[in-house]
């Protein structure tokens, strides 16, 4: 299981007002940021696309041309490893004698157990699962069953910047990555399980308006599709999986535009978006953001 599909749990609105001021009217999702002599470009990505998807627009292949560096949120190996994945199954799982249906309501069990066989999904498999893991599995399935999960942006370039002898960087370890995904629901389990039941609902739609946004750039339509719900609803999620990230990120992209080096930097779309997002940020602290 790819771990970065959590970006997926990032969709929803922040204040029009920061948007204009902001003034980026993009056709684009990949970015040039500079000072001075220096700069780098940093992409949007979808974490997970279908064949269709393919090719990438221009801009994608045209900033990969220019830069001599390719850095991502985090090592794709590790995630795929064998140690990692048994490490993702412990720490997302109940110990021993603890349930994901102790955790819920019983109309929200039988919710969930209603869904899960009509998925042919096996309800002794997922009370073993904390809410985070859940909601990976059952967004996993839901795409697999609509054609939607093929490899996204950044595994395709990471295997292309590899082949390439490309270097590579990351912004976070698999493991810090893993710790901000296991906090998913946390102390909201009822809450969480009856969102993500109700998001398989619209996935095939959402999945169709986030690819458009995130193709023409469309920052207005990410933040609307992928921020506000999750702000207004679960503000201890947002800020652990979106806020704390991008400040953590921020410092090494801003070292990044200082140095000899042209950067690709890849992080998911929604990281770019909203009054916390990435571009905003870098323009505040007078970095010069146009698309590119």
């Amino acid at each position: 299981m790819n771990l970065n599909l959590v970006n997926r749990w990032l969709p929803m609105s922040f204040f029009i007002s920061l948007l204009l001021s902001f003034n980026i009217q993009a056709q684009s999702s990949v970015w040039r940021v500079t000072k001075g002599d220096h700069s780098l470009y940093i992409a949007g990505t979808i974490h997970v696309l279908s064949d269709a998807d393919y090719p990438l627009p221009e801009e994608f292949t045209q900033a990969y041309a220019l830069s001599d560096k390719l850095v991502l949120e985090t090592d794709m190996k590790s995630l795929e490893s064998a140690a990692f994945q048994q490490q993702m199954f412990t720490k997302l799982s109940y110990p021993q004698g603890q349930s994901l249906r102790q955790k819920l309501s019983p109309e929200i069990y039988a919710a969930l157990q209603a869904f899960c066989e009509s998925r042919q999904l096996s309800m002794a498999m997922i009370n073993r699962f904390r809410p985070s893991m859940l909601s990976i599995i059952l967004t996993m399935h839901e795409l697999k069953r609509l054609n939607f999960a093929g490899s996204g942006v950044d595994k395709y370039f990471a295997i292309k910047a590899e082949a390439d002898k490309k270097s590579l960087g990351q912004l976070e370890t698999a493991t810090a990555q893993l710790d901000y995904i296991a906090s998913m629901g946390l102390g909201q389990e009822d809450e969480f399980v009856r969102y993500i039941l109700e998001d398989m609902k619209t996935l095939p739609q959402f999945m169709l308006e986030m690819k458009a946004a995130w193709r023409d750039g469309n920052i207005a339509a990410m933040q609307r599709l992928g921020i506000a719900e999750m702000k207004i609803g679960f503000p201890k999620l947002y800020t652990t999986l979106l806020v704390e990230r991008n400040n953590n990120w921020l410092p090494q992209i801003k070292q990044f535009i200082t140095n000899d080096e042209i950067e690709l930097v890849m992080v998911g779309a929604l990281h770019l978006a909203g009054e916390d997002g990435i571009l905003l940020k870098l323009k505040q602290a007078g970095f010069d953001v146009s698309p590119l």
